[in-house]
């Protein structure tokens, strides 16, 4: 089925649906990442975008129940060079097109993804339109220009769970006072954990809750408009701060809310995470021409040199002129020399730009998770 992708500069791709019929809009940007897709359609952080895949074929290993990231599927569409159907992997449950078919994303193949990346490259993201419906060029590219951009928008609000609840086998499970009672106590489910972690949610990846798990931590999870006094009444070791989408200016109730939890508790951010504890130590954040997607990008450590392989999803970024004095900048990007890490000189706080967790993606990071467990110790 033919579909047309225009963008807001009056740029048109042709391809054809694999999902059926169907229209979108949203920001049109590119991930390089070889494999993970379906940790990348289940990221929360994709939310209000249409994602197109560098690597050329996706879609041969199929989908399975262990691999999603989150309750669902965030983006707005998905672009791909060749899709493959006929999918084989042992842990497969299904493929690609009924995955999305049946969470109603659309899917678009047979498009020519060098060249989107390559636009978006030079031009920088920008909004788009996709559809089967409207063929029309001039009309979508209207439609395009007359959609939501990314700016602006408090996108973790959407997608933050809107209730608490704990991690437990492996899943969340819904809280009652037995469970905030236990976890603010150390007894229960939480006896002989070696940390008790607070952790706002907006857009939380799944894998950041394991990777605590495996340290000996029990996670209680809150939606992203909690207030500090609620934090701080689970009594935590630490407060993670989670990755998420949208513009980190605009999630001012978790900026006002980890603005009173600094130096009162210590703080982990992750990409989101890290956007929003640099706003509320007082720097500031800017809008990336064409952002950080992929699982590929070189990050150095600089109390050690040591260079890491990372995974990364996000349009905006950490103005370092910005921060102040008593903030140290821990990492940077290879690429573009953009603020990948920065920690508190005196208080027990610190985040990183990029995904240390690995779903999917490298796992040079890791340690970061030690690092945070020592901190609470």
């Amino acid at each position: 089925m033919k579909a047309l992708i225009a963008l807001e500069d009056g740029r048109v791709f042709e391809g054809r649906s694999f999902t059926g019929r169907g229209e979108t809009t949203g920001e049109i940007v590119f991930n390089t990442s070889m494999t993970g897709y379906q940790e990348i359609l289940t990221d929360p952080s994709y939310k209000g975008q249409i994602v197109t895949m560098t690597y050329p074929l996706i879609g041969n290993y199929g989908v399975n129940d262990e691999d999603e990231e989150s309750a669902g599927i965030h983006l707005s569409g998905f672009v791909v060079r060749e899709h493959e159907a006929q999918y084989s992997n042992w842990r497969a449950k299904g493929g690609l097109e009924s995955y999305l078919k049946d969470r109603g994303i659309m899917g678009i193949e047979q498009v020519d993804t060098r060249a989107i990346t390559r636009h978006i490259r030079l031009a920088g993201a920008m909004k788009a339109a996709m559809s089967t419906e409207d063929l029309d060029a001039d009309s979508l590219v209207k439609k395009a220009r007359q959609s939501q951009g990314l700016q602006g928008a408090d996108l973790a609000s959407i997608v933050s769970v809107k209730e608490p609840y704990y991690w437990r086998d492996n899943a969340p499970a819904p809280c009652d006072q037995r469970i905030f009672d236990e976890f603010r106590n150390g007894t229960g489910w939480t006896q002989g954990a070696s940390f008790r972690i607070t952790v706002i949610d907006c857009g939380l990846k799944y894998n950041q809750l394991r990777l605590f798990t495996n340290r000996g931590a029990k996670c209680l999870v809150f939606p992203a408009d909690s207030q500090a006094g609620q934090i701080l009444d689970t009594r935590p070791d630490g407060v993670f701060i989670s990755n998420g989408p949208g513009d980190p200016a605009a999630v001012k109730q978790v900026i006002t809310t980890v603005k009173e939890l600094v130096g009162k508790v210590p703080i982990f951010g992750i990409c989101l995470g890290h956007q929003i504890l640099s706003l509320a130590i007082g720097a500031s954040t800017y809008k990336l021409k064409f952002g950080h997607r992929g699982g590929n990008q070189p990050v150095k450590d600089l109390s050690t040199g040591r260079i890491e392989i990372t995974a990364q999803n996000h349009g905006f970024a950490v103005d370092q002129s910005t921060l102040p004095s008593d903030v140290e900048i821990t990492h940077i990007n290879l690429n573009d020399n953009t603020v990948e890490g920065i920690r508190h000189r005196k208080l027990p706080a610190f985040s990183v730009q990029y995904h240390p967790e690995n779903a999917p993606g490298p796992h040079d990071s890791e340690y970061l998770f030690d690092r945070f467990a020592k901190m609470m110790a």
